[in-house]
């Protein structure tokens, strides 16, 4: 992570880092130690660290290895330390591996993550997502 860069030039490296799966090693340098995580979902409710997560999202990707983010909004809240990414997550479940085996079917996912900083790194993302709706268009329920 370069020194210089801004908050929202962080979120938005960390955002890319995160979403197209590259794990906790990539995702790390952008994070405070010990980063929180919460959504509230039944799908990530044990989840509660951006590592965590991170390794949730490389195995996400796994299962859908076409999976992709098409970013449709980004903000910052200086004042708050804190950085909104809107996007929509687009996959296709066609590798072994999750709950149940490939179904061949697509999700097309609304998401936001807010990203709170400490100085120059994250110390808590948030995610919104309704994850009974993903599960649903993938076939897994």
């Amino acid at each position: 992570m370069n020194k210089s860069m801004t908050m929202t030039d962080t979120a938005a490296a960390f955002f890319n880092t995160i979403e197209t799966g590259k794990g906790w090693a990539a995702c790390a340098p952008f994070c405070t130690p010990g980063a929180t995580f919460s959504c509230q979902s039944d799908a990530l409710a044990e989840i509660g660290t951006i590592e965590a997560y991170a390794g949730w999202m490389e195995g996400l990707l796994k299962l859908a290895p076409d999976g992709r983010y098409d970013m449709k909004a980004f903000a910052a809240d200086e004042a708050r330390a804190t950085v909104l990414g809107f996007a929509v997550f687009h996959g296709t479940h066609t590798d072994e591996g999750g709950p149940v085996p490939p179904t061949g079917r697509s999700v097309a996912a609304d998401y936001v993550y807010a990203m709170t900083f400490d100085g120059p790194k994250i110390k808590h993302m948030t995610k919104i997502w309704n994850d009974a709706q993903s599960m649903r268009a993938l076939g897994w329920t």
